[in-house]
């Protein structure tokens, strides 16, 4: 009997679990109306009141998400609840595996490029220009372990980054003895400029930088990046150099992402990683990298892909063919009702507007910001200017620990966090599950 292919046995398949799946979504929805695999949330979602969503209505967004109202939440930016369409869909694929789990799988082949082509709408990008992962940490350590690097070239990264950067780069240092170097971009985060923070990173830049590994927002003083900017000095510095020699532009983008309205090409980067579990509210466990085309023909995939062509190289005894999105997915079985519902995520902020989301978000930062400015004994860390921050506050109280801070706010109903570096301060992320009647009443308690 001839070897039967992932493809083969997928198409042999996928009858039955179309079937099972059109059954499955008509019971889990409540009515006749019947969604395919990978469509987008019904704007008549109920809330929590039962009331249809209405996506320009920020309480029927609220009504969305089943947190409690006993708490303000403004950690969203550690790990994020999800909303119902999210939640739904979530349910639905696990209800169909835990039915007919052989039967119900290969709903995967229309399942994940439906995540694919929701997260390239959002990003501005092709579907096969995405890889699906666990969180922004794999895929930092699938950049930083598979990029291709000759004897000689070297990383710049700076002292700003979180461990996730710093500790894929050291094991990649550990391994292959590439050398990473870190820089400085500023000494007094609230006084950062776009101009100062581009001249110190290129003045690191020397003929043998391949990477320039960077984060979009940095989750310890809420600094936001120019990364538009630098991608433009680094065009320049870039000039007359061969391909296979170019500074490539790698970013840690989690705290821009669903906070920023702008697009990969914005943004001008070469690769993008994120975890989808933070501001974008999608399901825990899941997380994307983007890279540009000529990007990906720089990276190799450290586990191999479960994807058919792939399998089919396998059987065959051919070689892997060149990267893309698609073949740097690490294979493997995963949470796939996580992976598969995080398509919802995307579309939501889509049905909300990128930009409304963006708007809401700084809205609330710049109402808290100043907030904090006008408080006797608070120190703001964070950039007062919206163009030098995005969803994150950072502060400091005179005379009480960040631990202390957030344990008080807490006892009064606020959800805050602790920045987890040497580096420590109390951080509050509004978001579009929070109000500007809660700014107020968080900045109320810091005045007592």
């Amino acid at each position: 009997m001839p070897a039967l292919s992932r493809r083969a046995f997928i198409a042999t398949s996928s009858a039955a679990a179309g079937a099972a799946l059109a059954g499955l979504g008509a019971a889990c929805s409540g009515d006749d109306d019947e969604q395919p695999a990978g469509a987008g949330p019904s704007r008549g979602t109920a809330g929590g009141d039962g009331a249809p969503f209405d996506p320009a209505d920020w309480a029927s967004v609220r009504d969305q998400f089943p947190l409690t109202r006993d708490v303000a939440h403004f950690a969203a930016f550690v790990l994020a609840a999800h909303p119902r369409p999210v939640a739904a869909a979530l349910e639905r694929h696990r209800a169909g595996l835990d039915e007919d789990t052989h039967g119900y799988l290969p709903i995967e082949t229309e399942a994940e490029p439906a995540v694919r082509q929701a997260a390239a709408e959002y990003l501005g990008a092709r579907p096969e220009e995405v890889a699906l992962t666990d969180s922004t940490t794999m895929g930092l350590g699938l950049l930083y372990g598979g990029i291709r690097l000759r004897p000689g070239q070297e990383v710049l990264t700076t002292e700003h980054d979180f461990y996730s950067t710093h500790q894929a780069l050291a094991l990649r240092e550990r391994r292959d003895g590439v050398a990473v170097r870190r820089v400085r971009l500023y000494d007094d985060p609230a006084a950062a400029t776009a101009g100062g923070i581009v001249d110190r990173l290129l003045a690191g830049v020397t003929p043998a930088t391949r990477v320039v590994a960077v984060t979009w927002v940095h989750s310890v003083t809420g600094v936001k990046l120019p990364i538009a900017d630098v991608a433009e000095a680094l065009a320049g510095a870039n000039a007359g150099r061969a391909p296979e020699d170019r500074a490539l532009l790698c970013v840690d983008g989690v705290h821009g992402l669903g906070v920023e309205d702008v697009s990969v090409g914005d943004l001008g980067c070469d690769v993008l990683v994120a975890g989808t579990h933070k501001w974008l509210f999608g399901p825990r466990g899941t997380g994307i990298v983007w890279a540009r085309p000529e990007a990906w023909e720089e990276l190799d995939a450290v586990i191999p892909a479960f994807e058919p062509s792939s399998f089919d190289e396998w059987l065959e005894g051919r070689p892997p063919a060149p990267t893309d999105g698609v073949r740097f997915t690490p294979g493997g079985y995963h949470s796939f009702e996580h992976r598969w519902a995080l398509a919802e995520a995307f579309r939501f902020h889509l049905d909300i507007g990128r930009d409304r989301v963006a708007a809401r978000t700084h809205e609330q930062v710049t109402r808290l910001k100043e907030g904090l400015a006008g408080i006797d004994g608070i120190s703001l860390v964070t950039p007062p200017g919206e163009d030098m921050s995005s969803g994150i506050v950072c502060f400091d109280v005179d005379g009480e620990s960040p631990h202390d801070v957030v344990a008080r706010l807490a006892a009064a109903g606020f959800s805050t966090s602790v920045t987890p570096y040497r580096e420590q301060h109390v951080r509050a992320g509004p978001s579009i599950v929070t109000t500007p009647d809660e700014v107020d009443a968080l900045l109320d308690e810091l005045r007592r």
